[in-house]
């Protein structure tokens, strides 16, 4: 376990959403291989305890973290999410970190005119609704809990800055996360609680398989795109969570060096 995990004497807690695949499990796994103990919420349990499995594995003799806690979790309802909270703090003492992760992109590929309001609102629901949830329950677990504070992480995207073609729904959804993201940290100030974001580009995982076969680009043209390590986004989550709360990575972009975004369209 790092001197900086251990800083004050004690094991560092996480909550982390979406953590059954992709990003949500590289992050859970590099957090639990550096000794934090970490909730895994997520639609699908079984999914998640493949994620405990494998940072059970990876994370052998790192420290005193422990075995991760599953919670099936929807993050679009309340009371999915009190529930969530609840346990992570029955069984850990307190929440340290939350990683508000989980997100869908909805149907790709549907002009705006076309997109069912079901498909704009269940985007919304998990994104931005599931999100504010998240981070209202451990606003309330860090200003109340002693010593009072801890760090918000919210999961943004390249499409927080610049939209893909046909994507309205994932791009605005990301783009109210940043406002989300800022004022949390505004109104986080007093008691100790950093909010940031780590935007995202091209991580290798299921979700942008898509990308190295063809993806959309803005003249209409479908070209493969470079991706990334997942590992590379795991590690810099990391890093932002294990600065002080003194210091705050207030947003990040990490992405594949040649995507084209720098340039887009």
């Amino acid at each position: 376990m790092t001197s900086r995990q251990q800083r004050d004497g004690r094991t560092r807690i996480a909550v982390v959403t979406g953590a059954g695949s992709g990003i949500g499990r590289a992050v859970a796994v590099e957090l639990v291989r550096g000794g934090w103990s970490v909730a895994l919420a997520g639609r699908r349990e079984g999914a998640l305890e493949e994620t405990a499995a494998l940072a059970a594995r990876e994370a052998a003799g790192s420290g005193p973290g422990g075995e991760p806690l599953v919670v099936r979790t929807d993050v679009s309802r309340p009371q999915d999410v009190n529930a969530l909270f609840a346990a992570t703090v029955e069984r850990f003492g307190r929440v340290d970190l939350l990683f508000n992760n989980a997100g869908t992109f909805g149907p790709g590929g549907v002009p705006v005119e076309e997109l069912p309001y079901e498909a704009w609102r269940h985007v919304v629901d998990t994104n931005l609704n599931g999100a504010f949830l998240c981070a209202q329950a451990a606003y309330r677990r860090m200003k109340e809990q002693d010593p009072q504070g801890g760090r918000i992480i919210n999961n943004g995207s390249i499409s927080a800055h610049v939209p893909r073609p046909l994507s309205v729904a994932y791009t605005a959804t990301k783009h109210a996360l940043t406002g989300l993201t800022k004022s949390l940290s505004l109104d986080g100030r007093p008691y100790r609680i950093a909010v940031g974001q780590i935007d995202i580009g091209n991580a290798a995982t299921d979700m942008t398989e898509r990308m190295e076969t063809g993806a959309l680009q803005a003249n209409g043209e479908t070209a493969p795109e470079p991706v990334m390590d997942v590992g590379d986004v795991a590690r810099t989550v990391r890093h932002m969570a294990e600065l002080p709360l003194e210091a705050n990575v207030q947003f990040a972009t990490v992405l594949a060096t040649t995507m084209p975004y720098v340039g887009r369209g």
